[in-house]
């Protein structure tokens, strides 16, 4: 349960080269290059784009399988197109703005109604007809349904790229050498007895009066959904017109998460955070737990102590609880090889062939669920307790509250907002009494635009 020239000027950049080479082999009517070979006989080449985003592992990953797809279709090009993760979604918007999109691309679940309302992805349930879809996860094939109205239903508009499931790891060694019982990787913590493990995993091993390891160090905007969820609260109502952050137990979820740090001392101070963030504490063995996602497999490889995955701590509802993500690759509208675009979309995403290459890099979990419980049942790759990922994905795991509704500006405004509450300065109740109007007047505005994108 993780970096600058404009993308117009690179696809500018890549449409004169496919002049180029246009000019030098031919062209003939539907976009395809001729080459003539020593017998004198064209050979067809077509050549499509594919935009995505990741970490350096996620890259590399990816670009090996798609030069295996180049391989297993002789003729075919594909330009890739890569940014990191935080670059991404404005590089997007600013090709979908110069009507530049690629022939394929990630896409993130939230924004499949406006995209598709708008035109910007298209309808490929004619193109994937052969894919098996009861062996790849519900979850994943749903968030890229759309029926004109809702979400999970009707026309295909994108295959998941992966199913995100965000899980608890904690350090096996720093248990052990604390003599304190492992987790049980069945039964979820209570609060409390969250909060006990914790401070006894809180040390300053050395005697110079400072801190050495802590019990954990949450980032509220990827990890406050496990409490509020394990408590029995949410963002929204099960209409997803309702912003339901002013319920009693989602105020006692966010205080309870602010008082990690505020009262019990068992995370970072914000001092102690801005010399070392939480991540890099975590890689360097000074954390209990961490959040843990699949694409964090690869460079886990190299943590200097053993790991492995638990439920969340479970509150008033006796549960744990946590968030199953995904991104969506689509073709674009306007891509004029459409039928080809769509294959590489399959490849990437359903086939066996694309996934074993994906899962052999350690960056995320099989979308093809008999692949998925075979990896998952091989106790020789780390973590061991690789089924909880499983679990989330098919029994616990629930979808990011904002990519339920037509946009997410009243979900960020929760977390733009937040920081007092976590700082000590305001507390989570009277928070959420002064925010809910806020962010429900901002979901009004974003259900009326949905409307008027449908006219």
């Amino acid at each position: 349960m993780a970096k600058k020239k404009s993308l117009f000027s690179m696809f500018a950049v890549m449409m004169s080269l496919v002049v180029v080479l246009s000019a030098c082999g031919g062209k003939d009517n539907a976009g395809n290059s001729g080459n003539t070979g020593s017998t004198g006989e064209k050979t067809e080449s077509k050549q499509i784009s594919f935009m995505f985003r990741g970490g350096p592992e996620e890259q590399k990953a990816y670009e090996a399988t798609v030069k295996k797809f180049e391989a297993d279709n002789p003729g075919v090009k594909v330009k890739i197109i890569t940014t990191t993760g935080d670059q991404y979604a404005t590089k997007l918007k600013a090709a979908i703005t110069g009507k530049s999109v690629p022939d394929v691309f990630y896409f993130d679940p939230g924004d499949l109604r406006a995209y598709a309302n708008g035109g910007v992805l298209k309808d490929i349930t004619e193109y994937v007809s052969d894919v098996k879809f009861d062996n790849i996860w519900k979850y994943g094939v749903d968030s890229y349904r759309y029926d004109g109205e809702t979400v999970g239903q009707g026309s295909i508009y994108g295959l998941p790229k992966d199913v995100g499931p965000f899980a608890l790891g904690y350090n096996k060694a720093m248990f052990e050498a604390a003599g304190i019982p492992l987790p049980d990787k069945d039964k979820p913590y209570t609060w409390d007895e969250f909060i006990k493990v914790n401070q006894q995993l809180t040390k300053d091993n050395n005697g110079d009066g400072k801190i050495d390891q802590y019990g954990t160090g949450f980032n509220v905007n990827w990890a406050l959904q496990a409490f509020v969820w394990s408590n029995g609260a949410d963002w929204l109502d099960e209409t997803n017109t309702k912003v339901t952050i002013d319920d009693p137990k989602f105020a006692e979820a966010l205080q309870y998460f602010a008082d990690m740090q505020n009262v019990y001392k068992i995370t970072p101070s914000i001092e102690d955070a801005a010399t070392l963030d939480t991540y890099q504490r975590w890689m360097k063995g000074e954390l209990a737990f961490f959040p843990v996602g699949p694409w964090d497999l690869a460079t886990y490889e190299t943590l200097p102590f053993d790991y492995d995955l638990i439920p969340y701590p479970a509150g008033s509802t006796g549960k744990s609880a946590t968030f199953v993500g995904s991104l969506g690759i689509g073709v674009s509208n306007t891509s004029k090889s459409p039928e080809l675009a769509a294959k590489l979309v399959t490849y990437l995403t359903a086939s066996p062939e694309g996934q074993q290459q994906l899962v052999d890099a350690k960056v995320q979990i099989p979308n093809l669920i008999d692949m998925a419980e075979t990896w998952a049942a091989n106790s020789e790759t780390k973590p061991a307790n690789k089924k909880e990922f499983l679990d989330i994905v098919q029994d616990y795991g629930k979808p990011m509250p904002n990519t339920l509704t037509y946009n997410a500006e009243w979900y960020q405004l929760f977390f733009t907002d937040v920081q007092p509450v976590l700082d000590g300065k305001v507390t989570a109740a009277d928070y959420v009494k002064s925010q809910q109007p806020k962010m429900q007047s901002l979901l009004d505005k974003a259900i009326e635009q949905e409307a008027k994108s449908k006219k």
